[in-house]
């Protein structure tokens, strides 16, 4: 097993186990009323939220190819349309 495997394997442990403690109730305060929560659940759910906002955020981003790539293909030249002197001279 990797050192990565075996970390994740031990924050699992010490997660589950730190959550299997803290299940005194909680009132939870939302907007208007105040509801007994365990704290298993409250913290169980930031837990997981926080682990999806992680894995979104840290996600590699999608490339996009660049112009020059589809100038070197030949592709771009293909659908534009030549500039005229006027154009060239405008540009330059």
């Amino acid at each position: 097993m990797s050192g990565k495997t075996i970390f994740i394997i031990i924050l699992t442990a010490l997660l589950t186990v730190f959550l299997m403690v803290n299940t005194d109730p909680v009132d939870f305060n939302f907007l208007v009323t105040t509801v007994a929560v365990s704290k298993l659940l409250v913290i169980g759910i930031c837990i997981i939220i926080g682990f999806i906002i992680g894995f979104i955020a840290g996600r590699p981003r999608k490339t996009v190819s660049s112009y020059d790539d589809e100038v070197a293909k030949g592709q771009a030249n293909e659908n534009k349309k030549d500039l005229s002197d006027e154009d060239r001279a405008y540009i330059s």
